[in-house]
């Protein structure tokens, strides 16, 4: 099954994602403006600077076509400043952001760009080998709803990585690293929503 997946191409590290995508055989889409959000499968918003990137969604009108388009089912991945963007709660953040995950969040928790590091992960949903994971100016995920599922943790207890149904927010960045699981991860939610929505047309 073919899937277009768009990459917010705002600001950020959004070149590195589609590169992922081409390699595991998804058509990249570069989203800069609400008319690039037709005909998408998914949508990836990547790490960069989550006060840019909320002022850029804002400026280009794609707040609310984005938050429509996920509160209608289409699966989106955060990846560390795009996890802050997806909150509910983003603590240091203060302009308007998407408001989709029942999530609170809190910007550069673990320092600055030096305090940067790089971990093994437990992540069954993703895989049975640990998946190496990059954290650079990292938020973490403080609190999560009821209807929020804990995908993976640090060794002392630190959520880095959720799901809410078709919203994924993680603290670090998979597309800087060889290891791809997490985007097929991340396919694998894209082509089970667009599959039920095959059939449900077919029963239609």
């Amino acid at each position: 099954m073919s899937l277009r997946i768009g990459v917010l191409a705002l600001q950020g590290d959004f070149a590195e994602h589609a590169a992922v995508l081409r390699r595991i055989g998804a058509e990249p889409v570069e989203v800069r403006l609400p008319a690039d959000l037709a005909g998408l499968d998914g949508l990836i918003i990547p790490g960069g600077e989550s006060t840019t990137i909320s002022r850029l969604l804002a400026m280009y009108g794609l707040l609310e076509p984005v938050r429509q388009r996920a509160q209608s089912g289409l699966p989106v991945l955060g990846t560390c400043a795009g996890a802050i963007v997806m909150a509910n709660r983003a603590i240091g953040l203060t302009l308007e952001n998407l408001h989709l995950m029942d999530i609170e969040v809190r910007r550069n928790a673990f320092g600055r760009q030096v305090d940067s590091f790089e971990v093994d992960l437990r992540m069954p949903e993703v895989g049975t080998e640990p998946v190496h994971a990059v954290f650079i100016r990292a938020p973490v995920i403080e609190a999560v709803g009821p209807d929020v599922q804990v995908l993976s943790r640090l060794d002392d207890g630190t959520i880095v990585a959720a799901r809410q149904d078709n919203l994924v927010a993680i603290s670090f960045h998979p597309e800087l690293t060889q290891d791809t699981r997490f985007h097929e991860y991340f396919l694998r939610l894209a082509a089970e929503r667009k599959q039920r929505g095959v059939e449900e047309g077919t029963r239609a």
